[in-house]
């Protein structure tokens, strides 16, 4: 039998004294550098609810619904899987403002239920006058005013939402036996299809 170098016998000493030479994960958290990348999470005041992030996701782990209430009121409702998520940095780099998402250095996302590691959250929705669809986040419209200035006074959905959102009007919604868009639906919050059938409408000479 092969005996044992010392300097054998010295580092088995120093691992029964000192404990192995590895991190001490999972009884004390890891260190982590600051270019690691970890889990994104929404700035909420920040995001805008445009949906770009759910767009571009590779892994499917953002998904996001509009939901519709009867009284013509709306919301977008934002679901991120955690347990889909590949931190790969989709979500944050392609963002329509940039400052939505934010990286944390978070990654121990293990669970025993798949509901524990789901988070959501939700924006107010504009809802199309018109036909009654989704239009996109009032947050969105907002910032797209903001992004473009004095010339939202050409666009009547921007103009109009940004002024139901100070309280300077009510949304209108169409009371009429037909669903038929003409030429006073002009001035309304409408989706693009709407708007388009407002400008085609033979009314307007087309």
């Amino acid at each position: 039998m092969k005996k044992p170098k010392i300097r054998e016998v010295v580092e088995a000493v120093k691992a029964l004294a000192l404990g192995p030479y590895t991190t001490k994960f999972p009884k004390k958290p890891a260190e982590i550098m600051e270019e690691f990348r970890g889990a994104p999470e929404w700035i909420e005041d920040k995001c805008i609810g445009c949906g770009a992030c759910a767009e571009v996701c590779p892994a499917k782990a953002i998904e996001f619904e509009d939901v519709i209430n009867p009284d013509g009121t709306g919301k977008r409702v934002f679901t991120r899987f955690y347990d889909n998520c590949i931190f790969c940095g989709q979500c944050g780099d392609l963002c329509t403002t940039g400052e939505g998402i934010e990286y944390t250095t978070k990654w121990e996302l293990s669970g025993f239920e798949r509901k524990d590691l789901i988070e959501t959250h939700e924006k107010e929705l504009a809802v199309c006058e018109g036909c009654g669809g989704s239009v996109t986040a009032f947050d969105h419209i907002t910032w797209l005013r903001n992004r473009v200035g004095y010339v939202a006074y050409s666009n009547p959905t921007i103009l109009l939402a940004s002024q139901q959102e100070l309280g300077l009007i009510k949304p209108v919604r169409s009371d009429k036996e037909t669903d038929d868009i003409d030429r006073p639906d002009f001035m309304r919050v409408l989706c693009p299809d709407c708007r388009r059938a407002a400008v085609l409408t033979e009314e307007w000479g087309a």
